[in-house]
């Protein structure tokens, strides 16, 4: 994230992330309740941010739990770096791998070495995994 950029300061980011975990209690249905109600601008910028996780911001575009392995992975990488991508899930021989691009999340389905296909939108985790199915 550029906060040279930002009409937010890094500072200023910090406190309204703050005063989500404390409003949300770290629960990521509220956590994405009080997201969905700041300014886009902010949000976006939270959402690459090193003040959440990846699990987080995968909660808040998909409205859904990953599987137990997935949600500790994703806990321990920080929201930025979502803007290269982080492997999240590996099924077989492929992986699927969380990005945000433009504000919007993306999932690619990768054979390991390259990428297969991607999947934009708030049911591009759902197409990702419905891929490798069909491709099993």
């Amino acid at each position: 994230m550029n906060t040279e950029d930002s009409m937010v300061s890094y500072q200023e980011l910090g406190d309204i992330a703050e005063r989500l975990f404390e409003e949300s209690e770290d629960d990521p249905v509220a956590l994405s309740r009080l997201l969905d109600q700041l300014d886009p601008v902010v949000r976006n910028e939270l959402l690459i941010s090193d003040f959440l996780n990846v699990y987080q911001v995968f909660y808040f575009y998909f409205r859904e739990q990953p599987g137990d392995l997935e949600r500790e992975r994703m806990i321990l990488e920080p929201a930025s770096t979502l803007v290269h991508g982080i492997l999240i899930r590996e099924i077989d021989l492929f992986e699927i791998i969380f990005r945000i691009e433009e504000t919007q999340p993306v999932m690619s389905v990768s054979d390991g070495e390259m990428i297969l296909v991607n999947y934009h939108g708030s049911d591009a985790y759902h197409r990702a995994v419905r891929y490798i199915d069909e491709n099993l």
